[in-house]
């Protein structure tokens, strides 16, 4: 039998698992382009190449991201419609197995058996589908994850975090680039860390801490993996 779990996710909850997530896709993006235009500017500092290696990479990682998060939810959501047909079998031809479950869930819950039976009773003579979706399988039939939307905002999480690394060594003059680069993706990962730390009711400095030091050390590594192969290569 399926345990209780929680209520199911509220619209504001809902909203700040989108924020959560869109933010944890533009680290994605920082890291990822930072770490690629960097290691080519450890080879060269000729703009053609950096930015041909950027955007590549740009484009490459909001498919893939995309992609990615495309067939995640896709499972999760086939998942879920098979869940919910079940549900409906159930309750067709096991009716009053399905009052009893309910009532044991809601008793389970803390409420006396004769407050879950008439709680349940009341709630199937209205909806007894949405009352199971809601306590027994914790879904919402009306508020599935679109595949679609979650790849979008995925692709564009990404590609907005991606743009900061490239616009930050693009711009300044070729002696300057890394420099400027490193300062400018050290104080975004500082920024999304200390944003993404608030929204999960984390603590703020060690969220910062493990994103500062470990995109400091993904532009260090690949610098002097770029400064290698360049050196090999000419």
């Amino acid at each position: 039998m399926t345990h209780p779990g929680e209520p199911h996710t509220t619209a504001i909850a809902g909203r700040l698992n989108w924020l959560r997530a869109g933010v944890l896709g533009a680290n994605d993006g920082i890291v990822s382009t930072a770490g690629l235009v960097v290691g080519v500017a450890g080879a060269t500092l000729a703009g053609g190449p950096i930015a041909t290696a950027g955007v590549a990479g740009l484009v490459a990682g909001a498919v893939s991201m995309a992609l990615g998060e495309y067939v995640s939810v896709s499972s999760q959501r086939d998942s879920e419609r098979a869940l919910l047909a079940k549900e409906r079998r159930e309750l067709a031809d096991f009716p009053e197995q399905e009052l009893d479950e309910l009532t044991a869930l809601y008793a389970a819950k803390g409420l006396s058996e004769d407050t879950a039976r008439r709680v349940a009773r009341e709630l199937t003579a209205k909806d007894a589908f949405a009352a199971h979706a809601e306590i027994e399988l914790r879904i919402d039939p009306d508020a599935l994850t679109s595949p679609w939307h979650a790849a979008a905002a995925s692709a564009l999480a990404f590609t907005v975090g991606s743009l900061l690394p490239l616009v930050a060594i693009l711009l300044p003059p070729p002696h300057l680039r890394v420099a400027v680069t490193f300062v400018v993706v050290i104080l975004a990962l500082a920024t999304t860390g200390a944003l993404s730390a608030r929204l999960g009711s984390a603590g703020v400095g060690r969220a910062v801490a493990r994103l500062v030091v470990g995109g400091a050390l993904a532009m260090a590594v690949t610098f002097g993996i770029g400064q290698l192969v360049g050196a090999g290569v000419g």
